[in-house]
């Protein structure tokens, strides 16, 4: 009976939605791993041209806008990413490097951070109007104690 080695190493992982993992590799884990649904191991970058670094920006209508539907993991360094983009409706997957889609997650940020600052905006200008109005609607005998 052979004896395997079971060497091994633990890498921590930071998925593009800011959950971690770790994942552990055995020695003489070579492979990538398989695709979602055991298609075998995944395809390169199947999206239109432009440079992988700017996987927000989409490659057929130039929008800053792609974001991700899916991601798994390709291998100890890379990313199968499936990517959408809400401007043209296209949608491609590839396979990315770890520092790619580090860069990526860098930019989702940003744009969540400027769409929460437009929210409070925007709920801050509402909440201003409702005072408003209700302010004009008690001054004008509109509101009565019986609305209460």
């Amino acid at each position: 009976m052979s004896q395997h080695d079971n060497t091994h190493y633990v890498r921590r992982v930071v998925l593009p939605s800011g959950k971690t993992i770790e994942v552990v590799y055995f020695e003489g884990d070579a492979a990538p791993a398989p695709s979602p649904a055991g298609r075998g191991p995944a395809a390169p970058a199947a999206r239109p041209s432009g440079p992988a670094e700017d996987l927000h920006v989409c490659g057929s209508c130039a929008a800053p806008l792609v974001y991700p539907v899916e991601w798994d993991e390709a291998g100890p360094w890379h990313w199968e990413v499936t990517l959408r983009c809400p401007n043209c409706e296209w949608t491609g997957t590839g396979v990315f490097d770890q520092a790619t889609v580090e860069r990526f997650d860098e930019e989702l940020d940003r744009g969540m951070d400027a769409l929460v600052r437009d929210l409070k905006r925007l709920e801050h200008a509402n909440m201003e109007d409702q005072i408003e109005r209700f302010a004009r609607a008690l001054h004008e005998g509109h509101v009565l104690p019986d609305d209460f």
